[in-house]
């Protein structure tokens, strides 16, 4: 799994961990207003990127110019203590004067997770100005799991296989998800992964591993077009 635009890092702790997601978010976000006057970037949630959206909510940017989306969701309203979205409101968007319109989250009330991936395909259709092919993030933000699972793409799901649209419906212990697809992650300009903690070494090494099951360890089957990040702590690198 020879990925020439893939680079790795460790770091040695959580801190140095959000500082250098800090330092690449910014950089790319300022690459992308200097050439296309907007940024893009679609969140993870989990516990790892909290402390991520605070140190962010104290930095001065043009906010007009950002554009926040999620790359999956909890099939929970975005009021429930569960919702990324309400994690990253909290830790960060409602700190910054950003305008309600340039956030994007994924719609989770209809009842029906299969309408819900249907809307928000179509709102990212029509935002993006794409009516075919996938659209282009800037940069997207993921987590890893124990199982090697990322977004919501888990391991032998049925979204893993799903190459025709932007948005399907995982599954997680019989709960519907909303996830971004994967040849929709793999369209990004930059996919950033941030992972920590010893229980993430196991299946790490197995994401790593020049053969293995990507239906096992889904986190194998983001490949981008763009450049593909890993920025790891000691703890989640220790078997590699």
């Amino acid at each position: 799994m020879a990925i020439e635009n893939k680079t790795v890092e460790v770091l040695a702790d959580q801190a140095a961990l959000v500082q250098r997601s800090q330092e690449i978010i910014l950089s790319r976000l300022h690459t992308a207003i200097a050439s296309r006057d907007r940024f893009t970037i679609a969140l993870s949630g989990g516990s790892t990127p909290k402390p991520l959206y605070e140190s962010l909510s104290s930095q001065s940017l043009p906010w007009s110019k950002i554009h926040i989306f999620w790359g999956d969701e909890r099939y929970v309203p975005g009021t429930h203590q569960d919702s990324n979205q309400l994690m990253a409101r909290q830790a960060w968007l409602d700190q910054i004067e950003i305008p309600e319109m340039n956030i994007h989250p994924i719609n989770t009330t209809s009842g029906d997770p299969q309408q819900d991936a249907k809307q928000h395909e179509a709102e990212l259709r029509q935002f993006f100005q794409t009516e075919s092919g996938f659209p282009t993030f800037d940069l997207i933000l993921l987590g890893m799991g124990d199982d090697g699972h990322t977004a919501s793409l888990f391991p032998y799901t049925e979204a893993l296989s799903v190459s025709d649209r932007l948005i399907t419906v995982g599954n997680k212990d019989d709960q519907p998800r909303l996830t971004f697809t994967i040849p929709l992650i793999n369209q990004a300009r930059c996919v950033l992964f941030v992972v920590a903690g010893d229980n993430k070494s196991s299946a790490l090494k197995q994401v790593f591993a020049a053969q293995a099951d990507e239906m096992q360890y889904p986190s194998r089957l983001i490949q981008p077009q763009g450049e593909l990040l890993w920025l790891l702590d000691q703890a989640a690198a220790a078997e590699l």
